[in-house]
């Protein structure tokens, strides 16, 4: 093929790629519009940013549906986690993204979210900081504060109650033993495990988080209720004090 042969076809894709993106939804082929796709193919063979489309139901200002979709997708640096983390008002920045399309998209993330949590259920076994990370991970990974929670046991290390102990910063004073155990002995709790997790996705224990913990296990001794790990959740990481050598 010579030099101008190829620049004629590069002009070619180039065209049908403009005209294909001027085109609403309904005026696309069957083969290329997100719902029938999903539909025809199931939602798997779906783009990100198709999914997105769906999610957000028409196009706006000048744009098809998909076309929204990537811009959604571009604003997040095509990562969703970093919708999770922002504020619903922050998408609103994409032209055509208004608060109830917002609203919309973050409703999806969030019931993906909690069908992910719907496979740890209360009552699984605790065998090790990982089953802690798979049950805690899905719903704390990704919070713009801290929250501490306690993962109470039973005789047989199953997880009896996740009991949520304070949102905001973690300090000494703010975890006292007395909330941390109150709900542990009402439950006539085994063992516990202390879980929290750091919004700046790194796990590494703070002076705070190492005082707290201390303060914890010491009270767990005196209870007869045994801190059997701290685990700290970060983005795709954890530390455990255990596995540590912390405790």
């Amino acid at each position: 093929m010579t030099p101008k042969s190829v620049a004629r076809a590069t002009l070619r894709d180039m065209s049908s790629s403009v005209l294909k993106e001027s085109l609403t939804i309904r005026e696309l082929p069957r083969s290329e519009r997100p719902r029938e796709r999903l539909v025809d193919l199931g939602a798997a063979s779906l783009s990100t940013a198709e999914l997105i489309a769906i999610v957000v139901g028409s196009g706006s200002a000048g744009r098809s549906a998909v076309q929204l979709g990537h811009a959604v997708l571009a604003e997040a640096g095509g990562a969703l986690r970093w919708i999770v983390r922002q504020p619903v008002a922050a998408l609103t920045s994409v032209a055509g993204v208004g608060m109830a399309r917002a609203v919309v998209i973050h409703a999806a993330l969030e019931l993906g979210r909690r069908m992910a949590l719907e496979t740890r259920e209360e009552g699984c076994p605790v065998r090790s900081p990982r089953d802690v990370v798979a049950y805690f991970g899905p719903r704390m990974e990704d919070l713009p504060v801290e929250e501490f929670h306690v993962a109470v046991l039973d005789a047989q290390h199953r997880l009896e109650r996740d009991i949520t102990v304070t949102r905001g910063l973690l300090s000494s004073s703010l975890v006292h033993p007395r909330e941390v155990f109150r709900e542990a002995i009402a439950e006539r709790a085994a063992a516990v495990i202390l879980v929290h997790n750091h919004p700046s996705g790194d796990p590494m224990p703070s002076a705070d988080d190492r005082a707290v913990t201390e303060q914890l296990v010491a009270a767990g001794r005196l209870l007869d209720i045994p801190v059997h790990d701290h685990v700290i959740i970060g983005r795709g990481r954890y530390t455990s004090f255990a596995e540590a050598g912390l405790l």
